[in-house]
């Protein structure tokens, strides 16, 4: 599943063509802990319902490749330094 020693999300089978995306940060009690759901439309297509604001897409490959992307989203996601914005002095009215 993951490279990851101590993995903060897990993908949980629950039927056959269903799984859960989970944030082990939060107790099973705590309605942050379910990140996604994953359902299988075919066998090289699963379609996402995002139970967080994640600007990730709808429909990915795999369940694996779901887990992937939100691994990633939470790497990436604090590893960038902030972007620079140049300043300039106000426009003078004519």
């Amino acid at each position: 599943m993951s490279d990851i020693p101590d993995p903060r999300f897990v993908l949980h089978r629950i039927t056959s063509s269903e799984w859960v995306i989970n944030d082990l940060r939060y107790p099973e009690n705590d309605p942050r802990h379910v990140v996604a759901c994953v359902y299988e439309l075919a066998e090289t297509e699963v379609e996402v319902t995002w139970l967080r604001e994640l600007p990730l897409a709808l429909r990915y490959g795999s369940a694996f490749e779901v887990l992937e992307e939100v691994e990633r989203m939470q790497h990436t996601g604090r590893a960038t330094r902030p972007i620079s914005i140049p300043h300039r002095p106000p426009l003078l009215a004519t």
